[in-house]
């Protein structure tokens, strides 16, 4: 996961700043950011489009998905919602 440190054009693939793990386009903008706990993704993570725009919301729990997820469309409006528990969906809401 954290294998490759910067791209061709010498930006930085992530960065790891005291359990939060935020890695980035190859344009500098932020492509996800959440917390990074025991080197697995935990808690609320957020997703963004290349043009920097918010894509999704998701929670994790030791690397697996759990919790909501709320994905937007490009918009800003909301396409999706689903609840996961250890990986698993267990529904989708409204």
């Amino acid at each position: 996961m954290l294998e490759k440190k910067f791209y061709s054009n010498g930006q930085k693939v992530y960065d790891l700043d005291n359990n939060r793990l935020t890695y980035y386009y190859k344009n500098g903008k932020i492509k996800a950011e959440g917390p990074f706990i025991n080197k697995m993704m935990d808690g609320e993570w957020k997703f963004y489009r290349e043009s920097g725009q918010l894509w999704q919301v998701a929670n994790f729990k030791n690397n697996m998905k759990h919790g909501l997820w709320v994905r937007y469309d490009r918009n800003g409006k909301e396409e999706y919602r689903e609840i996961f528990e250890n990986n698993k969906a267990k529904g989708k809401k409204k």
